[in-house]
């Protein structure tokens, strides 16, 4: 991580990612981008329909392969890049038949080193293969659900899953949340870690940074009047005086369980997630 010297009020508390040790390059590879129209968080009505967006710097988006199902074509690492879109590096890879995409970086992945999707590739850092073939115990990340759909989980900065077991064509998985699901063994997983391990520990430092990504002040429910809100009205210093935390439309929100009681992969959920205790 960046610190930096206490010379402003808002200095004193920043720090960022030191792209510098990672990043290889700052120039993006300009087939595989696309600008993306930005809409503020509204809808082809022009209503807002998410709330605290608008602003920010310019983006262009970097065109992300997350299937890599090209099988026995070695791939050699060109540069390790930021993406304004993820929170990990991606990595331009170039096939051996000269094809170029862009890949999620995976931790110590280098320029230079080979990777390769294929059922027997070595268990090495990068490289892609089912998750039948990887051993109990390994760690991996943009994992598919259904083979062929593309990686669905662990795909932000520093997650991973553990592989638990393989039994009857499933594979047992150890979420983030402590969860354990069940995933087609068949599936394409990438072995070890992504990248930007750091990338939780950022402290933002200051509202202005906020604006540059694209986030717009949030004005508390209890600052509003009572037309506006369910907590609004009184002197600011009133209890809500709901029974349960709602949100502006009084829809409840906390203590909620928003999935569905009959999704089609509740067959396929082994243990939930552990709810994490409030101190």
């Amino acid at each position: 991580m960046k610190k930096y010297k206490p010379t402003t009020k808002s200095l004193r508390g920043t720090t960022v990612v030191d792209y510098s040790s990672f990043v290889t390059t700052k120039k993006p590879f300009k087939r595989l981008t696309e600008r993306i129209k930005q809409s503020a968080g509204r809808n082809h009505h022009g209503r807002i329909t998410m709330r605290h967006q608008g602003g920010g710097n310019k983006k262009t988006y970097r065109t992300i392969d997350f299937k890599q199902d090209r099988f026995n074509i070695p791939a050699r690492v060109e540069t390790i890049e930021y993406s304004p879109y993820h929170s990990a590096f991606i990595a331009l890879v170039v096939y051996k038949d000269g094809l170029r995409s862009y890949i999620l970086a995976t931790k110590d992945v280098k320029v230079g080193d080979i990777l390769t999707t294929s059922e027997d590739a070595k268990l090495t850092p990068g490289n892609r293969l089912p998750l039948k073939k990887i051993p109990v115990g390994y760690s991996v990340n943009n994992v598919e659900l259904t083979r062929g759909t593309g990686g669905k989980i662990a795909r932000s900065a520093g997650t991973s899953v553990e592989i638990l077991a393989h039994d009857a064509g499933y594979t047992d998985l150890k979420l983030g949340s402590r969860a354990v699901r069940k995933v087609s063994s068949e599936s394409l997983a990438t072995i070890g870690q992504i990248s930007n391990i750091e990338w939780s520990l950022v402290k933002i430092g200051k509202a202005g940074r906020n604006r540059w990504l694209g986030v717009r002040p949030t004005v508390r429910g209890t600052a509003m009047n009572p037309v506006d809100h369910p907590y609004g009205g009184g002197e600011q210093k009133q209890p809500r005086g709901t029974k349960r935390p709602k949100d502006i439309w009084g829809n409840i929100t906390g203590g909620r369980k928003t999935r569905k009681r009959k999704k089609w992969s509740d067959h396929l959920i082994v243990s939930r997630r552990i709810n994490k205790v409030r101190k």
